[in-house]
C-alpha cells in the first residue's frame, strides 16, 4: 500500500520500510530546536512509533545552561514538545540534556519517563543505554545500542540523535535513519556546519 506523504516528508526520503513494517518502532531524537516540532509531529503521525526516546536538549535553540533568564520561554516551548510526544500514544523516555531543566521536565511531563544518563532500559527484547553526552555511557555493559546526542561524535554500538532521527526495529535490530529538516543544525547553533 502506497501512502501519500506530505512533500517535506518525501523530500526527506522517508523510507517505505519504516511505514510498511509490522515490528514496533523505537524512535530516537535528540537536540531538537523548536522550529522542527511540526516536522516531528508529522513524522510521528506517519511512522506511529511504539516508543520515543529523546536524549536531551528538548528546546535546543534555547541554551538554558548559558542563558537561565530564558527559563519562561523554555517552559512554553518544552510544554509544546511534551504535548506532541505524550499525545502520540507511544511510551516516552527522556534523558535531560545540559540545556534542559529536569525540574521543569518532571513538572510538565504527564506520561514521559524522565531517566538519568547511564540508565539502561529493555524494550521489546533489546537493551538500550541512554545518555545525553557520549562520555556519560558505561563502557562494559552488555547492550544492543547506545542512544545519545549533544555533539557529532560517533561511538561503537552508538546511535547519535544529532546526526539523524533513528528508528530501531527491535526484533530484527534494524536501524532506519531519517534526516532532520534542512537548517536544523543552524537552529541548534552549529554555525560551523554551514561554513560560517
Amino acid at each position: 500500500m502506497k501512502l501519500n506523504l506530505p512533500s517535506f516528508l518525501r523530500r526527506r526520503g522517508l523510507p517505505e520500510a519504516l511505514l510498511e513494517t509490522s515490528e514496533p518502532k523505537i524512535m530516537h531524537i535528540s537536540d531538537t530546536p523548536d522550529n522542527i516540532y511540526p516536522f516531528i509531529l508529522n513524522l510521528i503521525e506517519k511512522s506511529r512509533p511504539a516508543y520515543i526516546i529523546h536524549t536531551g536538549d528538548l528546546v535546543d535553540n534555547i541554551k538554558l545552561e548559558r542563558r537561565p533568564e530564558l527559563k519562561e520561554r523554555y517552559k512554553k516551548r518544552v510544554q509544546k514538545l511534551l504535548d506532541i510526544l505524550e499525545n502520540s500514544n507511544a511510551t516516552v523516555y527522556i534523558v535531560p540534556g545540559n540545556e534542559d531543566d529536569p525540574k521543569i521536565l518532571r513538572k510538565f511531563s504527564k506520561k514521559a519517563k524522565i531517566v538519568k544518563p547511564r540508565d539502561i532500559i529493555d524494550i521489546e527484547g533489546i537493551r538500550l543505554a541512554l545518555a545525553h553526552e557520549p562520555y556519560e555511557l558505561k563502557d562494559n555493559e552488555p547492550i544492543d545500542f547506545a542512544l545519545y546526542g549533544h555533539n557529532f561524535k560517533v561511538i561503537e554500538k552508538g546511535l547519535n540523535g544529532v546526526l539523524n532521527i533513528n528508528f530501531i526495529l527491535p526484533y530484527s535490530k534494524r536501524v532506519i535513519k531519517v534526516k532532520y529538516p534542512d537548517g536544523t543544525n543552524f537552529e541548534r547553533g552549529y554555525k560551523v556546519m554551514r561554513g560560517l
